[in-house]
């Protein structure tokens, strides 16, 4: 019983750190800032998503009368003439709203302070990407989100079951495949379909690294299920397949969510995937 409660409260510690990553990275993460001008402070956050049934509103508090704003925006990734637009005083807040784009259009902006003939801009190197999407509806949200966890942590539970020698791999990995096969082979795509109109946008009909990356973490749960099919107490068949099954998803839930997700081609009016510069602005 001791080693039982060690190994399952290993793996929701595992899990939580995890989904913690999940929630902190990635390029729909709000961007964060801390600065000042003319010794008045300035913090807040920028948001980097939102739904295509408004506008996003760019809103920063400061306290400060004489500090005004200014929001610089472009749509992206095109090579269009950045706009200014003037941010409003309104109850000890300057605001502005961007204006809403279809299905995975995205937005790159900054905002830039003066006071007393200084500025300053956030972010201060790279403008912030805000990518607009469909709104899903929350029972479905909830059912993916929750699946997607409780995968998460029976893929953890299974490995360490097969590394400490623990003869309950077969059931295990088979609730862990189902769970990551109903909450993301089955309820992902549909999430997908209300926030971008696409059931699939990853292998062979494009580059999406959520759908691609869930696919292998499926497929090599899928293997482990087969492996261990004659598994039981004192018979670990197919255990580090479970090991690798398990590390598989570590690999998986530790590449930043939405990295390399579908984005409007302001040309074509298509959905395409961009890379390199996602990844650039996320190790930045």
């Amino acid at each position: 019983m001791k080693r039982v409660i060690m190994l399952w409260t290993v793996a929701f510690l595992l899990t939580t750190v995890f989904l913690v990553w999940q929630k902190i990275s990635g390029p729909t993460y709000e961007v964060r800032f801390n600065t000042e001008i003319a010794g008045v402070p300035l913090k807040g956050h920028l948001l980097r998503t939102h739904s295509i049934t408004g506008d996003m509103p760019v809103t920063v508090r400061v306290s400060d009368p004489e500090v005004t704003g200014t929001v610089i925006w472009r749509r992206y990734p095109t090579n269009d003439e950045w706009a200014r637009l003037p941010m409003v005083r309104e109850d000890g807040q300057l605001k502005a709203a961007l204006p809403k784009q279809g299905m995975a259009g995205k937005l790159e902006y900054s905002v830039e302070f003066a006071r007393d003939g200084q500025t300053v801009t956030v972010p201060p190197n790279e403008a912030a990407v805000a990518r607009f999407k469909g709104d899903v509806p929350n029972l479905v949200l909830i059912f993916h989100v929750s699946f997607m966890i409780l995968g998460m942590l029976f893929s953890t539970g299974c490995g360490l079951e097969a590394l400490t020698g623990g003869g309950a791999i077969k059931t295990l990995a088979r609730v862990a495949f189902a769970f990551l096969l109903m909450g993301g082979l089955m309820l992902g795509p549909v999430v997908q379909k209300y926030a971008f109109d696409a059931y699939w946008t990853g292998w062979p009909f494009g580059g999406d690294w959520t759908d691609n990356k869930l696919a292998i973490g499926a497929l090599i749960w899928a293997l482990a299920v087969w492996r261990t099919k004659d598994a039981g107490p004192g018979h670990p068949s197919g255990k580090w397949w479970c090991v690798v099954a398990m590390i598989t998803i570590f690999v998986i839930y530790g590449i930043p969510h939405s990295i390399h997700g579908s984005t409007l081609d302001y040309e074509t009016g298509e959905h395409i995937q961009v890379m390199m510069n996602e990844l650039v602005r996320f190790i930045g």
